[in-house]
């Protein structure tokens, strides 16, 4: 369910979003992470995810993104549940001048686990390069946003 832009403002301004972050990873540990295109964290590496629609069950929302964020029909049931997060960010999809919305999001995050081999072919609307890093090399980068940093405790457990 898309809303037209000005009531999605109004969403975005006036409450949280949910959203599922799928956090991929290879059996060598590598996290796969793309550049996002979007506000908000616009060109840094992170996740991929996406907000649920309202009236969409965790489920089907599940198999929505995992197939419009990295191009595979995946289940929720296939997943580990790594648990709620908060994402805070002074911007919006909407812009940073001082009249756009901030973004707040509660996040449900969803470890996958897959063999080194495993090739992925992801569509680029969302995120404009791929690459899978390791615990050290996201430590170490700055464009990989502190968010997608907190999910590396999860991964350990």
């Amino acid at each position: 369910m898309f809303l037209d832009n000005d009531t999605f403002r109004t969403v975005v301004a006036s409450t949280c979003l949910v959203s599922i972050d799928l956090i991929i990873t290879r059996l060598d540990g590598r996290v796969l992470l793309g550049r996002r295109v979007h506000r908000p964290a616009k060109g840094y590496w992170f996740v991929p995810g996406g907000r649920i629609f309202k009236g969409e069950a965790l489920d089907d929302a599940f198999s929505r993104l995992a197939l419009a964020e990295i191009g595979l029909h995946l289940n929720r049931c296939d997943a580990r549940f790594l648990g709620v997060y908060q994402h805070f960010y002074e911007d919006s999809v909407f812009g940073d001048e001082p009249n756009d919305p901030s973004t707040h999001y509660v996040v449900l995050a969803y470890h996958l686990e897959f063999s080194d081999t495993e090739v992925f072919e992801p569509p680029t609307i969302q995120h404009e390069a791929y690459d899978w890093l390791s615990a050290g090399e996201m430590s170490e980068c700055v464009f990989v946003h502190d968010y997608t940093r907190a999910y590396l405790s999860a991964l350990i457990k």
